[in-house]
């Protein structure tokens, strides 16, 4: 980019590539549940991608690898690649093929292991004085990669889910040759030392024992509910499971492999901080319970996808950041405490309106202004819960280590959605819509219980502000 200046320049390859993390994104939340639907696939299966969207949550676990190894502009070209070779495999499938769901099991890990790349690489090239103006940027790309997925589900209704998949398999090859087109990084002499830890702890049998015995555990969930194993199936895995969680209680820590978890340790000899960390997984778990089972409503209310991709996800996209542009505002002028119960209970009075809704619907009198009207209504109070809850999180970890604690607590966050998401498809299976989605609005209501915790928690502040003012 000859004749642009260095901060355009930066600027620009960080909204490409922001684009780039927030496509795969938009895919497997926005279009997979629509088409599992328009497919007759039951919702409890749906409910299966929760399980397979921890790969997001637990992405921490491998970034220190990326990070190790490096050469990150590699790391996101092949992930977009073999992405895009993912959407082609889909083409043919039949939804209900244990392979097409290990397919998505590759793409969900190969997307969180691109955006582990573009973390990396944007933190490196970007100065400090410069993370604003790139914060901004970043933000507003990642929403229009969501943004072009809700295209793709529009499209599904004129070129059919094949040209749909082929489509993106275009679309994640260019920005894979986009990516490597990037300025290189600047050359690294030695690996960082987090590499060196994470190996230290892996070699301890306790991870072992309890990484694979957490595998199991998914492979049963996912099994069970996709009814591809039952009876002796079921019961050798949990007992093999129970047996190596019992293996890895009783293992002994080796000395000197404590300092990944050093951090975590301080964070939990806090006051408060288990209140802290309930309120993490529950704040946002009404919300989250309706997640996967939006959108197959609405194709079981009769709506295309073309309705469901400008209205539920564009237009739904648009109003939760201005909803979140609104609720850091309000978060400022209120203080974090009041916007936390405040907004928190707008967030969850959304929820009713897809309960008026679906008992139109079950009613044979679903109207299309109400459904526009709920989806919108839910979509900008939860941008105003997410804004204050982030805010919340930011204010309650130690800035000394602010990093590691707040990766800890939006991994939390992320965990609920994606366990609610599972549990969401058994819920609305069950209940039917309009009881299940009743059901998520008194979910939003155990985190309020800690609410008086969260207020001291809050009270006690930064402990690194503490000590400063200590000496």
């Amino acid at each position: 980019m000859k004749g642009v200046s260095p901060l355009r320049t930066r600027l620009f390859w960080v909204g490409l590539l922001y684009f780039a993390q927030g496509l795969p994104l938009g895919i497997f939340l926005d279009l997979l549940p629509v088409y599992f639907r328009q497919h007759g696939v039951d919702l409890r299966q749906i409910g299966v991608l929760g399980l397979l969207g921890l790969a997001w949550t637990l992405k921490f676990l491998w970034a220190p690898a990326v990070d190790a190894w490096r050469h990150h502009r590699r790391w996101m070209q092949v992930a977009n690649l073999l992405m895009a070779l993912c959407m082609v495999a889909l083409v043919g499938m039949d939804p209900g093929q244990p392979e097409l769901w290990l397919v998505l099991g590759v793409f969900a890990v190969l997307s969180a292991t691109s955006d582990i790349a573009i973390d990396g690489y944007t933190v490196e090239k970007v100065p400090r004085e410069e993370l604003g103006l790139a914060n901004g940027v970043r933000i507003a790309l990642y929403r229009v990669g969501m943004l072009a997925a809700g295209g793709l589900l529009m499209l599904s209704d004129r070129i059919g889910w094949a040209g749909t998949y082929l489509a993106a398999a275009g679309l994640l090859a260019v920005l894979a040759m986009v990516c490597r087109m990037a300025p290189a990084e600047a050359p690294r002499r030695a690996p960082r030392p987090r590499m060196a830890d994470m190996r230290r702890l892996l070699r301890q049998p306790r991870v072992m024992f309890a990484g694979v015995a957490v595998l199991l555990v998914l492979a049963w969930l996912v099994g069970r509910q996709m009814g591809w194993i039952s009876g002796r199936g079921e019961a050798a895995l949990a007992t093999v499971a129970a047996g190596l969680l019992l293996l890895a209680a009783l293992q002994p820590a080796r000395a000197g492999s404590t300092a990944l978890a050093a951090p975590f340790a301080s964070l939990l000899a806090r006051p408060y901080m288990l209140a802290v960390l309930a309120f993490a997984l529950t704040f946002k778990l009404g919300d989250a319970a309706m997640g996967f089972m939006v959108k197959p409503f609405w194709v079981d209310a009769g709506f295309g996808a073309s309705e469901i991709g400008l209205i539920s996800v564009n237009v739904g996209l648009i109003l939760s950041v201005a909803g979140g542009v609104l609720g850091g505002l309000v978060t400022h002028r209120l203080g974090i405490f009041t916007a936390l119960w405040s907004l928190g209970l707008m967030q969850a009075l959304s929820n009713l309106g897809y309960v008026y809704v679906a008992n139109l619907e079950q009613a044979g009198d679903i109207s299309t202004a109400a459904l526009y009207g709920a989806s919108m209504a839910e979509s900008f109070t939860g941008g105003l819960g997410t804004g204050a809850f982030l805010a919340f999180l930011m204010a309650v970890v130690d800035s000394r280590q602010a990093a590691s604690e707040y990766a800890l607590l939006s991994s939390l966050f992320a965990l609920s959605r994606s366990l609610a998401g599972f549990a969401s498809g058994f819920g609305a299976e069950l209940m039917g819509y309009r009881d299940y989605f009743l059901l998520t609005f008194f979910l939003c209501f155990p985190a309020y219980a800690l609410l008086p915790a969260i207020r001291r928690a809050l009270l006690a502040g930064d402990p690194a502000a503490r000590t400063e003012g200590a000496q």
